[in-house]
This record gives C-alpha cells, structure tokens and sequence, in this order.
C-alpha cells in the first residue's frame, strides 16, 4: 500500500516538473519573442515612376535571432493598385521570400468598379539576417476622368503590418503592449495561426500619384472626333468617285 502511494506521488512529482518546465520555456520564448519585436522596425519607400511602381519595404530586425521564427508582412492595398500574380509568381521563385493573396486580382476593372486586397508576404530568415528586404511591383489602375481640372489622382499606401510567430511559444496571453491576431500560416495554406502583431510601429502613409483623364474634355474631343472621322469619309468617298473604285 505505501509502496502504491509513494510511486503515485513520485509519478505526480515528475508530472508536475515537466509541467512547470514547459511553462517556463514558454513564457522564456514568448518573452523573447516580445523583445525581438519591440526591437524591429518597419520602412517603405516607393521607387519607379508612372503606372508601374515598386513597394521597397524594409525590416530592422533584432541582431539575436529567434530560433524557429517566422515572420509575415501583412500588406492592406488600396483600391487604386493592384499586383500581378503571375509577375509575383515569378519573383518568389527568384527571390527568398513568398506571397499569398486573399482574393483573386482582375487586372483590367479600373479603381471606381474594385475593392482593396490583402497580401501576405512570408520572408525566409535563414542564416543571421537582421534586415529583410521586400520588393513587391504595383500598377496602377485606370481611374474615374476629373471634372475640377486635375490631371492626377492620389492613392495612399499604408505600411505593411508585421508579425512575428514561433512554435515554441504556443500560450500568447501575455505580449502586451502588443496584440495576438489570426493569419495565415503559410503562403501554401488556408489555416490561421495565432500571431503576435507589432503594435508600436509608425502607421504612416505613402502617397503616390497617377495621371487621370480630364472630363472637361469629353465634348471637344468627341465632337472633334466625329468631325475628323466625317471629313475622312468625305475625302475617302470623293477619291473612290473620282477613281471609280468600287
């Protein structure tokens, strides 16, 4: 009988070791987790010029990496551009990172007839890479015409969203200041994952311009249209007569 007690109090001993371990290895890596992302930093520059841009977005990232982390960049698109995915297809095989979109893009539906998309950017962080770089290619869409004389439109780009993940941290209850959201947890996989978001970042904005048509002109051009294209008949029809082709 007590040789039964004390084998159960042993077991119980030992259960409750490893529990503890566990939980303090998590809490170890969830707090290494929230200092690895206080020390990171977000930037964005836009390049190129015209319809076809290019999104450069830069991660500082704390020199101690993490092991075993992963980290996506949430980008919120405007309505106003839209991304090739056969060209990011391309890109992803050349490069070392990976993309998934929330929705399918149609690349011809102008800016007043679409919404905004989502992307989720998956860079790799192989080897000691404290700062990842990102470029994604954007075109603009073709816009409503001005009718206030304006020759360009502007589109505001918000800076992406970081966030960061490992598996050894699995309890996420206790990264404030920052917030736990759900996203994909792969770029080959519907699932979501609980990550940990960047909550003190500069959420500014950068703002690009692309040219429009101007409404104003839609009379002239059309009756100056039509008035070439007649004159054109009547010339055409007049050297048919003249030569007898018929």
């Amino acid at each position: 009988m007590y040789f039964l007690l004390f084998s159960l109090f042993a077991c119980l001993s030992t259960c409750h070791c490893f529990i503890e371990k566990d939980v303090k290895e998590n809490e170890s890596h969830c707090g290494l987790l929230t200092r690895w992302l206080e020390s990171s930093l977000v930037s964005v520059e836009i390049t190129k010029k015209g319809f076809h841009r290019e999104v450069v977005t830069t991660v500082e990232l704390s020199p101690d990496v993490l092991s075993g982390a992963r980290v996506v960049l949430v980008h919120r698109w405007p309505r106003g551009v839209y991304v090739d995915p056969y060209q990011l297809a391309s890109l992803s095989e050349q490069s070392d990172w990976q993309i998934l979109l929330d929705s399918a893009i149609d690349l011809e539906v102008p800016a007043h007839q679409t919404a905004g998309f989502v992307t989720y950017v998956y860079p790799s962080l192989d080897g000691p890479t404290p700062r990842l770089k990102v470029t994604i290619p954007i075109h603009g869409r073709y816009h409503e015409p001005s009718y206030d004389g304006g020759t360009f439109t502007s589109v505001d780009i918000e800076h992406p969203e970081l966030l960061l993940r490992t598996e050894k941290c699995t309890q996420l209850h206790n990264v404030e200041p920052h917030a736990v959201v759900d996203a994909p947890c792969t770029h080959d996989n519907s699932s979501t994952c609980p990550w940990v978001k960047l909550q003190h970042q500069e959420r500014g904005l950068v703002r690009v311009q692309f040219p429009v048509g101007d409404g104003s002109l839609v009379t002239p051009v059309c009756a100056g249209t039509l008035l070439v294209t007649m004159l054109c008949c009547v010339a055409l029809s007049k050297h048919m007569w003249k030569h007898r082709i018929i």
